[in-house]
């Protein structure tokens, strides 16, 4: 196995079947919030695409937020199974750690959540910049640190407890600071970062579990834990989560945090930084011009 990997992908591909096949698309609330914001954000662009790519947003939310936004002409939908697609936009399957697609072939890539669970995002990145043609715009969001906070905190403590020592069970995510930089490596020019932060409550954190198997969304690190876990564990996570995380109602708070991320492709018509030594004036002078006025 590559020491540079993180994720089992196959395993994570496997699980999102599974729970495809079991529940459907009952658990995507936070895929809907994403693709509203995602509506949202496309119609501050002044601008439309010819071409578009939703890559790997695992439902059709992200393509039909496209459509409602009236910002691209064709759409084509990139996924990394058959079961995610339907018949009713042209689709590609493709694992979007390595895209089918030619160099300047695309005018827009939006991706929802899945970012975030790719071995090497940055060199996904490059690909998508390098899939883009001069002025493209690459529009994603992925999963940001501070989700599920919570409940990495509880799993650590009752694992401490009932076993011992500790695993890592919860996804590293990055912060807005790593997204920014990523962008840059990639190539991207104007990149712009930003978060969105969301407090889902739920009843106990058995309830906020059965969500993320609906998702897919279990353990796939590599550096897991091959122990098996007991009910009595999972039980003591339930009993630090409401000790620690509820509110005076009895439910308990789940964190979720969007990682926005924007970026261009490189074309001569975008704005570009000064030059140094192009200011027309000197900080120096406007502290000093400052310091006159306030001894009048």
């Amino acid at each position: 196995m590559d020491r540079h990997q993180v994720f089992d992908r196959n395993l994570l591909l496997a699980r999102r079947l599974r729970a495809f096949k079991q529940h459907g698309n009952a658990a995507d609330f936070l895929l809907a919030r994403a693709a509203e914001d995602l509506e949202e954000r496309l119609s501050a662009v002044e601008r439309t695409f010819d071409i578009a790519v939703d890559l790997a947003s695992h439902t059709g939310l992200a393509a039909q937020a496209l459509q409602r936004s009236g910002k691209a002409g064709s759409i084509v939908r990139i996924e990394q199974a058959q079961p995610f697609l339907d018949r009713a936009l042209p689709a590609i399957v493709a694992d979007e750690e390595v895209l089918p697609l030619k160099a300047a072939s695309v005018d827009l890539i939006v991706s929802l959540l899945s970012l975030h669970m790719t071995n090497d995002t940055p060199g996904t990145l490059l690909q998508i910049r390098r899939t883009l043609k001069p002025d493209g715009l690459f529009l994603g969001a992925m999963a940001g640190e501070n989700t599920l906070a919570e409940l990495r905190e509880c799993l650590l403590v009752a694992e401490s407890e009932v076993f011992g020592g500790a695993s890592p069970r919860v996804a590293p995510f990055a912060d807005v600071r790593d997204a920014g930089g990523l962008l840059q490596r990639a190539g991207f020019t104007l990149p712009v970062t930003d978060i969105e932060t969301y407090t889902v409550r739920y009843d106990s954190a058995f309830a906020l579990m059965r969500d993320l198997r609906a998702m897919g969304m279990q353990n796939v690190l590599i550096g897991r834990s091959r122990r098996p876990m007991t009910r009595h564990f999972f039980t003591r996570v339930a009993e630090i989560y409401a000790e620690r995380f509820s509110d005076p109602d009895g439910r308990i708070r789940a964190t979720f945090s969007f990682i926005w991320m924007s970026g261009w492709a490189a074309h001569e018509s975008q704005q570009k930084p000064l030059k140094p030594g192009s200011a027309k004036a000197s900080l120096a002078g406007f502290l000093k011009d400052v310091e006159s006025l306030q001894k009048k």
